[in-house]
């Protein structure tokens, strides 16, 4: 079994100047941390030179595809039958990107393989007492 998926996936920046701008980003998860996904951007897209990395709950983007969902610092909704948005809000702004709905499933499909949907706190304490038993990895 996989430890940790990451998942490239090309998304499209929809709040830029002129016009879209494809960039590649990776989306991770890691059954040690079962509820959460990340998403990783490329250090040239950011305001600092850094890489970007946004963390979520898994059934927040499951829950994107299908209608409006999250009320924080990201939200996921669908457009149209084919794309999915996202929109991470910082102090700096808000980044709206557009993905492939194809590739979000099969991320997530990736992932509920590893640990399945409703699993996720019994997998968490799986790993909680592996730590404890074998140390920090």
């Amino acid at each position: 079994m996989p430890s940790v998926i990451d998942h490239a996936v090309q998304v499209r920046l929809l709040a830029t100047a002129p016009g879209p701008q494809a960039v590649p980003a990776v989306l991770h998860y890691e059954p040690a941390d079962p509820l959460a996904v990340r998403m990783t951007f490329p250090p040239e897209i950011s305001l600092d030179g850094a890489a970007v990395d946004w963390a979520f709950a898994r059934d927040l983007l499951a829950e994107g595809l299908y209608g409006p969902a999250g009320r924080g610092d990201v939200r996921v909704r669908p457009c149209g039958p084919e794309r999915t948005v996202m929109e991470f809000h910082a102090d700096e702004g808000v980044a709206l990107v557009q993905l492939r709905t194809v590739d979000v499933r099969l991320f997530l499909a990736r992932s509920y393989d590893v640990v399945p949907a409703g699993r996720e706190r019994a997998q968490a304490a799986v790993e909680r007492g592996l730590t404890e038993l074998f140390g920090a990895a």
